[in-house]
């Protein structure tokens, strides 16, 4: 903790909401309508609709679409915490889908289980509308030396 007993932040680059979609255009996240809508000290979260985009074929949210987005905000929170001074690949993700989804929006939190210096580990909570959790995530991130 900081001097006002907060906690600081554990990114090396941080990046807006802003800078962060901008990033995103053409990419399967702005395929699947996939928007980040904050940056915390110590999380990123984004939402994705749940519409014919997301949808697998008996209307409910497709569980590759719930990965999707867990390992988009996972990636993003990793390469915010190692900035410049490396890249991240993802090595290994599960996904327990809790319950189903037929309409709205889901929103998924990242937050960090371990930030080491050649892997980090990020859980990924997503809630439906109602802040129902719908689906839980692990997602393990190697660190890799930057490519030049």
């Amino acid at each position: 903790p900081n001097q006002d007993d907060r906690p600081m932040a554990i990114w090396t680059h941080a990046l807006s909401p802003e800078q962060l979609n901008a990033l995103s255009r053409n990419t399967i996240g702005e395929h699947l309508g996939m928007e980040i809508i904050e940056v915390g000290d110590d999380f990123v979260r984004g939402r994705m609709p749940v519409d014919k985009r997301t949808h697998q074929p008996y209307g409910l949210l497709h569980g590759g679409a719930s990965v999707v987005l867990a390992e988009s905000l996972g990636s993003i929170g990793a390469g915010m915490v190692v900035g410049g001074s490396g890249a991240v690949v993802g090595i290994e993700i599960n996904a327990n889908h809790l319950r189903g989804v037929r309409a709205g929006w889901v929103t998924g939190t990242a937050r960090p289980l371990h930030l080491g210096r050649s892997t980090q580990v990020w859980e990924i909570r997503i809630e439906n509308d109602e802040g129902a959790l719908m689906c839980i995530s692990r997602l393990t991130m190697a660190v890799v030396a930057k490519v030049p």
